[in-house]
């Protein structure tokens, strides 16, 4: 039983969700990125994308919450690659503030994430990952997704590219 409950996002969620995205991305990606490309703050524009997310389900966000916090979040829906089947679905983003890795919030995420596609009648999930992201890939690869190794692509993130790669697990 995990300590985490994990919820659909409501609107009063939007600040934390952006809060949330902006402190998991400076953690995962120190060392990656230059640190002066880490400097990403909560905006308006960001709030805005979140809220719309939120409102529309497009793509559905849920939201861990720990003794009242929002700690974490997951975003997914269907594949957004191109050529890919309606019952494909992907993982738009999963983070969780750095206080609680490994501490079972990134599971409780991904099991609401695959409820809601085997819901939604996908019968796999996708999820991209930066290359030089051990953690997230570790993560993954734990979940039982594979590495698709032929479909690296490179990303822009602010005025640098970082390569990535596409992981794929079946739905049960």
């Amino acid at each position: 039983m995990s300590s985490y409950e994990v919820r659909p996002a409501t609107m009063r969620d939007a600040q934390a969700i952006v809060d949330v995205h902006v402190a998991a991305t400076q953690a995962a990606y120190a060392g990656i990125v230059p640190e002066d490309q880490l400097n990403i703050q909560p905006t308006a524009q960001r709030l805005s994308k979140w809220r719309e997310a939120i409102e529309f389900g497009d793509p559905q966000v849920q939201v861990a919450v720990y003794e009242g916090q929002v700690v974490g979040f997951v975003a997914y829906d269907r594949s957004r690659d191109k050529g890919t089947k309606p019952t494909v679905g992907e993982i738009w983003a999963i983070h969780v503030l750095p206080t609680h890795w490994d501490g079972g919030c990134g599971l409780a995420l991904w099991d609401a994430a695959r409820e809601g596609l085997e819901d939604e009648d996908c019968t796999s999930v996708t999820v991209w990952i930066p290359l030089r992201n051990e953690r997230a890939l570790r993560f993954f690869d734990l979940a039982g997704f594979k590495r698709e190794l032929t479909t690296a692509r490179t990303t822009p993130l602010g005025t640098i590219r970082i390569e990535e790669m596409r992981l794929k697990r079946a739905l049960p």
